[in-house]
């Protein structure tokens, strides 16, 4: 019987799991717990048995990449090679996780001996300011990628892969639902990982017609946290109505106003916005990203990986 051929390999947890095994985990339990979201619990197993893989998987893809660049240099003559970061896109809906992911990720991959220095961006602090946003009648379509400044993100991707040895970022407020004046600065990195909703999005066409460049150009391993929109859908909710406890209490927080609502009315505020905002966004601007992505991540409802799709080199 002819097995039927496709550009993707898929493991189920356990084989995925296998493919790290007896390797060291470098971190410790109570690292772990620190590391999860709102409403999302990171366990030891979790690490070792899903995100370890991966972290192994993406060193091997660096100590490859590696090698075309120095053979490149070698069939140009160039006696002075300019030394350029491993970047990774992440990329995944609101409340699915993605966040969690890249946080663990960079400590995973800060744990390793062959890596000096690993960033973490994340593409809010490129959003437009929320002055200008409304200028433009679209504060309420804030995470859509027309609300982002993607020249400025597309520069900055530029420069690392340009070499620039000194970089600097936006940084975003959440309490303030803003971008603020402060800035990353990040000097000399390996590995650079990059964070938000649509760093996979394919490139738009210039004014003139012709192509553009997108981020994910530049990206040398891009990755995927996936789940079914019923369950994203209800994590969200569920995120809001903690929020609204936590960080929506605090008087400063652009959201206050969400703090008094009852039970009920939070329960069908957090359902409006999904329903009108993130959903929307999700269908049309970021779930339509991940078949451009090297590796999907698909958890189940209660946020567990469940399986590891790759896409075949």
């Amino acid at each position: 019987m002819s097995r039927e051929l496709s550009p993707y390999v898929e493991l189920e947890r356990a084989a995925w799991a296998e493919l790290a095994h007896g390797v060291h985990q470098p971190m410790s339990a109570t690292e772990i717990e620190n590391l999860g979201g709102l409403g999302e619990e990171l366990n030891l197993a979790e690490v070792q048995q899903v995100y370890l893989p991966l972290t192994q998987l993406i060193l091997l893809r660096i100590r490859l990449a590696e090698t075309l660049p120095r053979a490149t240099e070698r069939f140009l003559g160039e006696r002075q090679p300019v030394r350029v970061p491993f970047i990774i896109g992440l990329a995944g809906s609101v409340a699915v996780g993605k966040s969690t992911t890249a946080r663990l990720l960079t400590e995973l991959l800060s744990n390793q001996e062959e890596v000096q220095r690993v960033a973490l961006v994340t593409t809010d602090g490129f959003l437009l300011p929320n002055e200008e946003l409304d200028r433009r009648g679209i504060l309420h379509r804030k995470g859509f990628p027309e609300s982002y400044d993607r020249k400025a993100l597309l520069r900055f991707v530029m420069a690392a892969k340009s070499g620039a040895e000194r970089l600097e970022a936006p940084v975003y407020d959440h309490l303030t639902y803003n971008v603020t004046e402060e800035r990353l600065v990040i000097e000399r990195p390996d590995i650079i990982i990059i964070e938000g909703l649509n760093v996979l999005a394919p490139a738009r066409s210039r004014g003139d017609g012709s192509p553009g460049l997108a981020i994910s150009d530049f990206f040398d391993f891009s990755v995927y946290v996936d789940a079914s929109s019923r369950d994203i859908r209800a994590w969200y909710i569920s995120r809001f109505l903690k929020l609204r406890e936590t960080a929506f209490a605090n008087p400063a927080s652009y959201f206050h106003r969400y703090s008094t609502l009852t039970d009920e009315e939070a329960h069908a505020r957090a359902e409006e916005l999904w329903d009108t905002i993130n959903w929307p966004n999700l269908r049309e601007n970021i779930a339509t990203t991940r078949g451009r992505a090297d590796a999907v991540l698909r958890k189940s409802a209660d946020h567990s990986v469940e399986w590891v799709r790759l896409r075949k080199l």
